[in-house]
């Protein structure tokens, strides 16, 4: 299942970067939507604003497919609770909070002498 959705994330990010590149830009673009170029005439298939329409609404779908494939591959691989990177693994053992120091040895007999 993941793998198939990573897939198609994968595909649909391609195809936004390939919708994104065909879109006309402030400076004229890739000669698309009018002016010289490619953009054809009055009469053709597509104007330059119907190009517009159509690439503008292409670059929504893909980008809220891309949003939701992402939104999904989150979910999936977050697991069934949350965890803190400050919480130990199942397998570690906790290290002590404070070092144990020795008891100290105490001495049979006195050293010091007595009176």
């Amino acid at each position: 299942m993941v793998e198939v959705l990573l897939v198609v994330h994968i595909l649909l990010a391609l195809a936004l970067i390939g919708v994104v590149l065909l879109q006309r830009s402030e400076g004229g673009g890739l000669g698309i939507g009018g002016g010289g170029g490619g953009g054809g005439g009055m009469g053709g298939f597509l104007t330059g604003r119907g190009t517009a329409n159509l690439l503008t609404r292409t670059t929504a779908i893909l980008a809220a497919g891309f949003m939701a494939t992402s939104i999904l591959l989150t979910i999936l691989a977050g697991g069934d609770k949350p965890t803190s990177i400050l919480d130990p693994l199942p397998g570690d053992t906790p290290a002590p909070s404070s070092p144990t120091a020795p008891a100290p040895i105490e001495p049979s007999e006195p050293t010091v002498p007595t009176q």
